[in-house]
């Protein structure tokens, strides 16, 4: 075949989109080091992936069920990475409200020991201009 179109694999799948996601597919597990099953002859693997369909080197079936493979495998890593980040922000969150709260209970004490300190001189004071008034 000199020249390969998707109208030459169009009749293997019921819609180009199928067609276009399975052939893509293809041309990727092509470029990651799978054997092709037709000659080569110098092209690049998305033509090798349509002259694949094309000549029915693979069945339509195992083309389809290699796709789905493949997005299951990554949706499933995808979710457990989802889940693993939210179980870590719940641990930190609770972390973070334990290290709030012992920095408001410390901010607390401080406000308190403050607020005596401030309250003693005063009274000091007081007593101080009342015994000057005394004199």
């Amino acid at each position: 075949m000199a020249r390969i179109t998707v109208e030459d694999c169009i009749d293997k799948f019921p819609s180009r989109f199928e067609l276009v996601l399975v052939a893509s597919n293809r041309a990727r597990k092509l470029y990651s080091g799978e054997s092709p099953t037709v000659e080569i002859d110098n092209d690049k693997n998305t033509v090798i992936a349509l002259r694949e369909i094309a000549e029915e080197t693979l069945t339509s079936e195992k083309l389809k069920n290699d796709l789905i493979e493949e997005y299951q495998v990554n949706t499933f890593s995808e979710d457990e990475e989802i889940n693993e980040l939210e179980d870590n922000s719940d641990e930190n969150q609770s972390e973070e409200s334990e290290v709030n709260s012992d920095e408001k209970s410390q901010d607390d004490e401080n406000l308190e020991q403050t607020s005596e300190e401030t309250n003693i001189k005063t009274s000091q004071d007081n007593q101080e201009n009342l015994s000057h008034e005394d004199k």
